[in-house]
């Protein structure tokens, strides 16, 4: 049996794509959640399992978030913008 890939060569692009990906899912799936809980008629279980998907997707960003670098000189004043 196969094991996992546990190097990915991926770029910067690469990865801001698919974060642009991951944040208009989430976006797109909570639009679509919020009309739906508001409504009676339909099953926890739809609700339930969207809700999962958006925390999964939450989480998700939030692993590619902290994995970045972000620039700041060792020395001199550190003037952000």
């Amino acid at each position: 049996m196969p094991g996992y890939n546990s190097k990915f060569e991926l770029s910067v692009e690469d990865m801001d794509l698919i974060e642009a990906a991951l944040r208009q899912t989430k976006s797109e799936l909570s639009a679509r959640v919020l009309p739906e809980a508001e409504q009676h008629d339909k099953t926890e279980d739809s609700i339930g399992e969207a809700d999962e998907t958006l925390r999964q997707i939450h989480d998700l960003l939030g692993r590619l978030h902290n994995q970045k670098v972000f620039y700041r000189p060792r020395r001199g004043a550190y003037i952000g913008g």
